[in-house]
């Protein structure tokens, strides 16, 4: 169990513990300091604590045990009549009574988030299905990690899909968060998987996206129709070829991983405006070859990945953190790397994440 692991679960029982916790520590207060003090803000603490935290059940009975508290102490202490003790033991009985209340909204609110993220969730799923494991004799691997753990939507996004021109593949990053992101993400998908059907060169569906993105951008009004664009590697995988073309439009670059532990960066021919912007500048894209051999996994992220940093601002280097490492399966691969991505930046992950992984098996004997 890694350190961040061990300190969340150390949070968790401190949390579970603390109404009992704050009860104890308001009847050590109030025997063990001077008559003027009195443990009862400690005691009002223990139902408060437990209304936004736990069930009905247990913050009712987090109040019933600090009312109880307080009014034994008080018996004991031979005050039973007092009108401090009276008041206090009154206090407390209110502030548990509250609680219900207060319990029962944060349940309300929490039941609306839960419904929100399955919306959300859903939304996310329909739009980036995740792919199957095997596609055109490639195995195939795909992650999404939002920045958040209450989050699903964002504008990462990855497709995989087998074409009379061999597998092809896009990744890539729509600028934005939220819906509207979702909603160029579904377009840049649309577009790409009836191109790679129809396109017989890869720089032909990279320039099928130019158009369909600058189609939306002339529907959108405001900022999104004038800065908007999105980052992307297409790549496509010829049948019975042991190479990958690519074309890099303004995206981190690719890596090869290969069976040897050698990790290969696959530059672009050209470097060039991300989707989108077509605008600003133009010219020919230029896909370029890269060998594919037997038993290398191609690996293709988003910026989640390579600008990850850590507690100094070092920036999280995966070509370095993968060199001399070896995966028999693309989904180890992915789940290496998230968890490295994870431990570099001590769990304050502040932009989304998109891993997609294609392995070419190494033939039998």
């Amino acid at each position: 169990m890694g350190k961040s692991e061990g300190r969340r679960r150390a949070v968790r029982m401190f949390v579970r513990a603390l109404p009992a916790l704050l009860i104890v520590i308001g009847y050590l207060f109030d025997v063990l300091t001077p008559e003027v003090f009195t443990g009862a803000p400690f005691f009002a603490a223990a139902p408060l604590v437990a209304a936004p935290l736990f069930s009905l059940r247990s913050t009712v009975l987090a109040g019933i045990a600090a009312t109880a508290a307080i009014s034994l102490l008080h018996v004991f202490q031979g005050d039973g009549v007092h009108y401090q003790a009276l008041a206090e033991t009154l206090t407390v009985a209110t502030v548990a009574a509250l609680a219900v209340p207060i319990n029962r909204v944060v349940r309300v609110s929490g039941e609306k988030l839960a419904s929100a993220r399955e919306v959300s969730e859903a939304a996310q799923r329909a739009v980036l299905p995740v792919p199957a494991e095997r596609i055109g004799g490639l195995r195939i691997a795909a992650r999404y990690d939002a920045a958040r753990a209450d989050a699903f939507i964002g504008g990462d996004l990855y497709a995989v899909q087998d074409t009379p021109f061999g597998v092809r593949l896009i990744v890539g990053d729509v600028r934005g968060k939220g819906m509207g992101a979702v909603e160029a993400v579904a377009v840049v998908i649309g577009a790409f998987r009836e191109a790679a059907e129809q396109e017989g060169s890869l720089e032909a569906v990279a320039l099928r996206l130019e158009r369909a993105l600058a189609r939306e951008g002339t529907r959108r009004d405001g900022l999104d129709a004038v800065e908007g664009f999105t980052t992307a590697v297409l790549a496509e995988i010829p049948h019975g070829a042991e190479v990958v073309r690519t074309v890099n439009r303004g995206h981190p670059e690719p890596l090869m991983l290969h069976a040897d532990g050698h990790v290969e960066v696959l530059l672009p021919e050209q470097f060039a405006l991300p989707l989108g912007m077509g605008d600003l500048a133009s010219w020919p894209d230029r896909a370029r070859e890269h060998a594919f051999p037997e038993g290398a996994t191609l690996l293709l992220y988003t910026d989640g990945l390579s600008e990850a940093r850590d507690a100094d601002g070092v920036f999280y280097d995966p070509a370095e953190r993968l060199a001399g490492r070896t995966f028999t399966e693309p989904c180890r691969l992915l789940d290496a790397v998230a968890a490295d991505v994870l431990a570099h930046t001590g769990g304050e992950s502040t932009d989304d994440m998109a891993l997609l992984a294609l392995r070419r098996p190494a033939r039998a004997g």
